[in-house]
């Protein structure tokens, strides 16, 4: 991590493909936060490397990659400005565009209702809106414009019944569409959107492979179970 010296993941290398979900599991403290960020730029590695269709991030334009990654961080970031603005990332706002990525996220009913609509203004950090209705905005940001890679690091950890159907719909539409989604979640709801499942421990790669298969090997398909202590990494 930036500022730190402490090597947090290592010897995790993954092979992503366009029209799955990758579910990424582990115990608290295990490393998840951290390689999504990897995986999206938003910490550089330390040595290694994450390429998309084959070139190394680094390499990539950031304005012509940063509109094909969509990404939810666990801790919800959202900025002073409109609903709108906050859906589009403060670029130009194409209104069926925003309101098409709302409907994804479950979104547009709860954003009519609010005193301006699209054009009400949250606050700085979204103050103006409850846990939930922050998930599900950050959740049509991430979607806007349905890009070819969607990151979700616990997408699901302040949703209610109807927020977390939206998100299984959400994932399942971009998997449709052909995009590389990555879930960090536990909940099993969520987990059984995936194709397949990344089991990390104390910042290793130790299971890679389909979900049933891996879910069974860790406890007969419940999510949760992961070895205390460290096996050898997964050969991949």
């Amino acid at each position: 991590p930036p500022e730190s010296e402490a090597i947090v993941i290592n010897n995790v290398s993954l092979s992503l493909q366009p029209g799955t979900v990758t579910g990424i599991i582990g115990p608290s403290g295990c490393g998840k936060s951290t390689l999504v960020r990897a995986i999206v730029g938003v910490w550089p590695t330390f040595r290694g490397a994450v390429r998309y269709d084959g070139a190394n991030i680094d390499n990539w334009d950031s304005g012509k990659l940063g509109p094909n990654i969509g990404y939810m961080p666990q801790d919800v970031e959202l900025f002073s400005g409109s609903v709108a603005q906050n859906i589009c990332r403060f670029q130009e706002i194409e209104p069926e565009e925003i309101v098409a990525a709302a409907k994804k996220a479950g979104v547009h009913e709860l954003v009519l209702h609010l005193p301006n609509g699209y054009d009400t203004n949250i606050g700085i950090g979204g103050q103006a809106l409850s846990g939930g209705q922050r998930q599900r905005l950050a959740l049509a940001r991430a979607l806007y414009k349905m890009p070819q890679v969607i990151v979700l690091d616990e997408p699901n950890s302040n949703l209610d019944a109807a927020g977390e159907k939206a998100l299984a719909e959400a994932i399942l539409s971009a998997k449709e569409g052909g995009a590389t989604v990555v879930v960090v979640s536990h909940r099993p709801s969520l987990l059984a959107s995936t194709d397949n499942i990344a089991v990390l421990n104390h910042g290793k790669l130790i299971k890679f492979g389909p979900r049933e298969q891996v879910l069974n090997e860790l406890g007969g398909g419940r999510a949760n179970p992961v070895p205390s202590s460290t096996p050898t990494p997964a050969n991949r």
